[in-house]
């Protein structure tokens, strides 16, 4: 998580105060002791966890119960627990960077440094968390003080044109992967930038072959929509949209058509919905705030390296916020995002990913303690116990089990 990424989730987690107090009706129901009930005892999974970025700070540890408000951190086992949350996926995030061997290589070691972090975490808490490399794994591991710990690479920049990392980091644990971030790279087009390769360059494509024949879950978040089209007709294996949202229901380029979404569960896949407020609501332009968070920016220089400078930096975007606010996505326009998706997409092939530790975080939905609020939610629509699990992890754990599958054949 770079400094920018930081900004984004010390600003949402520090506006979520006033934005509470402001729109009490649209933070979503606190659920009754039977919804509750329901949510426990379900398997519940986030498929996109930013978490481990905090892993090399001084001073952080999952294993502490940390304040959204404090240091801007969403996850931990503390809360993991509060939020009835059984394990889910720890991204390996690297940044598009330079297109060159030398920015290869270093987004290689970066991406390295990442993952090996993951299992030292792992290792050190080896009481209360676990990696998992399959779907039975993880479901051994509900209603168990041990939360299950999937890996993910967010972004194949590290692998250059050198698809032969994929078994490395495979080897390493890694279950998922996608393409493409916010730029585009040498395996596909990004959402978010012009078209370049038309979708997923010939590269892509061998790099769909090898996850399929690794048996890899190929996450399609971030790409454009043609290559997302292209990865769904191409693998062999159900594919996933680890944290997205669905353009009808606003407009963005990171959100997903109905087309696409019917595609993708046609093919057996299954979109994640994620929390992120600008991609659920527009934001109008903000001069002043803009330049306040650039001298932020300036002023901390990089990824908070303490506990204490992370403090810091999440005291000095609270300023900015309370100085030039902006408007906010709710509890509410997540849920019509996840109900708009149920009913394009069918209850088989949705699920949900707070995007938390990454920029996520809603009024009302701002930390893993808020998850139990969807189950609520769901309930209160008249959506069944069997339908709350498959929304939770029963859809994501049988799209992992499917890429597994799909490598022996």
């Amino acid at each position: 998580m770079m400094l920018r990424t930081a900004l984004l989730a010390a600003a949402a987690a520090l506006c979520a105060a006033p934005a509470l107090a402001q729109n009490g009706a649209q933070s979503g129901p606190a659920p009754t002791k039977a919804q509750r009930a329901v949510h426990e005892s379900v398997i519940m999974m986030d498929t996109h966890f930013d978490t481990p970025a905090l892993f090399g700070r001084q001073g952080w540890d999952i294993a502490d119960r940390h304040d959204v408000r404090t240091d801007g951190s969403q996850v931990d086992y503390p809360r993991m627990v509060d939020g009835g949350v059984d394990g889910g996926v720890f991204v390996v995030y690297t940044p598009q960077g330079p297109r060159t061997p030398e920015g290869h290589a270093q987004a290689r070691d970066r991406a390295l440094v990442r993952i090996t972090e993951i299992h030292e975490m792992a290792a050190r808490h080896a009481d209360k968390f676990q990696i998992v490399t399959t779907a039975d794994e993880a479901r051994a591991l509900a209603n168990t003080p041990k939360r299950f710990v999937f890996i993910s690479l967010e972004n194949s920049y590290p692998f250059g044109r050198d698809l032969t990392l994929m078994e490395t980091f495979y080897k390493l644990g890694a279950r998922m992967m996608s393409p493409v971030h916010t730029s585009n790279n040498e395996l596909a087009d990004s959402a978010t930038a012009p078209a370049e390769h038309g979708g997923l360059s010939p590269l892509g494509r061998q790099w769909v072959a090898e996850a399929n024949r690794l048996g890899v879950l190929i996450d399609a978040s971030h790409a454009s929509d043609a290559a997302t089209e292209q990865m769904i007709e191409l693998s062999t294996a159900p594919i996933i949209l680890s944290h997205t949202g669905a353009r009808a229901v606003f407009d963005h380029p990171r959100n997903i058509p109905d087309d696409l979404i019917r595609k993708l569960a046609a093919k057996g896949g299954v979109i994640q919905l994620n929390a992120l407020s600008g991609y659920m609501i527009k934001v109008p332009p903000n001069p002043e705030r803009t330049a306040a968070l650039a001298e932020v920016r300036q002023r901390f220089g990089g990824e908070p390296k303490t506990q204490a400078q992370a403090e810091a930096l999440t005291r000095a975007v609270a300023e900015v916020d309370a100085k030039y606010p902006i408007p906010r996505a709710t509890f509410d326009d997540f849920m019509a995002h996840l109900l708009h998706a149920i009913e394009v997409a069918g209850i088989d092939h949705v699920g949900i990913s707070g995007d938390f530790d990454g920029g996520g975080g809603l009024v009302g939905f701002d930390q893993v303690t808020d998850y139990p609020k969807i189950t609520a939610a769901l309930l209160a629509k008249g959506y069944s116990k069997e339908d709350v699990a498959k929304v939770w992890g029963g859809n994501a754990l049988r799209v992992f089990a499917a890429a597994d599958a799909a490598k022996a054949k």
